[in-house]
């Protein structure tokens, strides 16, 4: 039934991309789509569909003859996105601050709240994809003032190509005794207080904290998921 393809599509794919910001599915995991299809009780063809959008959206490879894998880590794409992150979001984060107003301060104040109110965890202590959402919120509001829409379209593509790394770096890299809620509350603190020099340097210490977690990892060899 043609119909109720994309939907079954649809649910494995969100499936699929789920385990492999879990880690379940770690880098380099091969994906069969003969296991797979028996797994979700679908066709080849649907798990097929499901992996090549992940491909398209850079969580997946196909390589000829060998199929779908999971995305390997590079330490080398990893230190040059830190950098270019680094650079660009403080620069914006420099212009949102000396450009927003009050408007745009209530809206970071909103936005922080409605982070530190969501938990990173879910009860059976896997991650919680609602925080992640709103964790982009909050960060994307912190920007949003910088009065420069290439500027911004920048930091943000910068962030969206982090994800991954993002998501990974507590179940791959597992750093579990980070204090995220602090580093964010010491972030916004220095932005209420207009305090360009401070802000600029714990985003850029947030940034990078993130990045150090998996280069420790990749440093040992070992990019499985605990």
């Amino acid at each position: 039934m043609s119909g109720e393809k994309p939907t079954r599509a649809g649910v494995v794919y969100a499936q699929i991309r789920e385990e492999i910001f879990q880690g379940a599915l770690g880098p380099g995991r091969r994906l069969r789509t003969v296991e797979l299809a028996q797994r979700f009780s679908v066709s080849q063809s649907v798990i097929r569909e499901a992996l090549t959008r992940l491909s398209e959206q850079g969580l997946v490879v196909a390589a000829p003859q060998q199929g779908f894998s999971v995305v390997t880590v590079s330490l080398d794409d990893l230190d040059e996105l830190t950098e270019a992150r680094i650079e660009i979001e403080t620069m914006v984060l420099r212009r949102a601050m000396s450009r927003g107003g009050i408007q745009w301060e209530a809206a970071v104040v909103a936005a922080h709240h409605h982070l530190a109110g969501t938990p990173p965890l879910l009860p059976d202590g896997t991650m919680n994809g609602e925080w992640f959402t709103v964790h982009e919120r909050f960060h994307q509001t912190l920007l949003e003032a910088c009065d420069n829409g290439r500027l911004l379209s920048a930091a943000l593509t910068l962030r969206d190509a982090a994800t991954l790394y993002r998501r990974w770096s507590w179940p791959i890299g597992h750093d579990v005794d980070r204090d995220v809620a602090g580093e964010h509350q010491r972030l916004v603190d220095a932005v209420l207080a207009k305090d360009g020099e401070a802000a600029a340097r714990i985003l850029a210490q947030h940034i990078d904290r993130t990045s150090q977690a998996l280069r420790v990892v990749l440093a040992g060899g070992d990019v499985s998921a605990r």
